[in-house]
């Protein structure tokens, strides 16, 4: 009898034992309750109860968790019905606010977000829903991250997974997309247009301002060019006179001769003349010719000829005596 109540007491010290004792995982944090009064939290690691008199009373995920917002149908401001549903990132860092400030606290986050996801939307058209997912996220994350501050959680990200309008709008925007893309399409054609007209222009008029430059060099070249043929042409001609005053007949013949073989030159070289006449008289031409070798072959040997004297009267006698200059 003795030996079996020794063995109730040994194990009723060692549930004692066990129960005074807890263990608390990473990740976690249990909540102490004396007489079911909140006390203390237990951090993880080991820690020791009073047997009796202290229990655990809620056991709490600190890590972060996801939560599946359920889709649900959101009317826009332009009365469009869109299908909308949500992820919510949430970390618990108060583990007795969580446990006893709110009675489901998963439950409570997902309608607190799916309330204010259709406020948010519903003050939205439906082109802003589809093209400011980001500001529907962060509208939603500042008014969730609020409200859940006093249940000691804390609301990392808030992220829209899907937008579904009606099929019949659906089938508009595709209808719209594609005639916004054949407007873009068409509007790149006559860009793409005018720039090669821009180009061709700006090359024709590149083109005309040279060749005009061209024609004015050109022009400015042959009338300078004749203007040098003109001055020798009175330069030749003012020494085929100054050689006639002089009485040198062979200066007459040239000037006739070069007259007479440039008028034969262009009347040989006419396209509609097919007959040329040569003069008879022949003999007159070479005749010209050989005055002009033979005045070139004078010029070269004879010494300057001295000035012209006037011829004296025959009653004139002495010397010539040059007259004198009255003061």
């Amino acid at each position: 009898m003795g030996f079996a109540v020794a063995i109730v007491f040994i194990v009723l010290a060692v549930v004692v034992a066990l129960g005074a004792v807890k263990i608390v995982p990473q990740g976690r944090e249990f909540t102490v309750e004396r007489f079911g009064r909140y006390t203390r939290t237990l951090k993880p690691g080991i820690s020791f109860l009073t047997p009796f008199v202290e229990g655990v009373g809620r056991r709490i995920n600190m890590m972060e968790q996801v939560l599946d917002v359920p889709r649900q149908d959101v009317i826009t401001k332009d009365n469009v019905s869109v299908q909308v549903d949500a992820i919510v990132f949430i970390q618990v860092m108060d583990a007795a606010a969580a446990a006893y400030r709110v009675t489901n606290l998963d439950f409570a986050i997902t309608q607190l977000t799916m309330t204010n996801l259709r406020t948010v939307v519903g003050n939205m058209e439906l082109d802003e829903v589809l093209s400011q997912r980001d500001q529907i996220n962060t509208r939603l994350l500042d008014v969730i991250d609020q409200a859940t501050s006093p249940w000691g959680v804390k609301v990392a990200r808030i992220e829209i997974k899907d937008l579904q309008p009606p099929p019949d709008i659906t089938n508009a925007m595709a209808r719209q997309m594609k005639a916004e893309r054949e407007r873009r399409a068409v509007i790149t054609e006559a860009d793409g247009e005018k720039q090669a007209a821009i180009t061709v222009a700006e090359g024709q008029k590149q083109s005309a301002i040279l060749q005009a430059e061209g024609r004015k060099e050109a022009a400015f070249r042959d009338a300078e060019a004749r203007e040098r043929s003109a001055q020798a042409e009175a330069k030749a001609t003012e020494l085929v006179s100054n050689a006639i005053a002089d009485g040198d007949v062979n200066a007459i013949n040239y000037f006739i001769a070069q007259k007479y073989v440039e008028a034969f030159g262009k009347l040989a070289e006419s396209p509609q003349q097919k007959t040329v006449i040569v003069p008879a008289d022949m003999a007159s031409l070479m005749g010209s010719i050989a005055g002009i070798g033979e005045m070139v072959r004078t010029a070269r040997t004879e010494p300057p000829r001295p000035p012209r004297e006037e011829p004296r009267p025959p009653y004139a006698r002495g010397p010539a005596v040059p007259p004198t200059t009255e003061a």
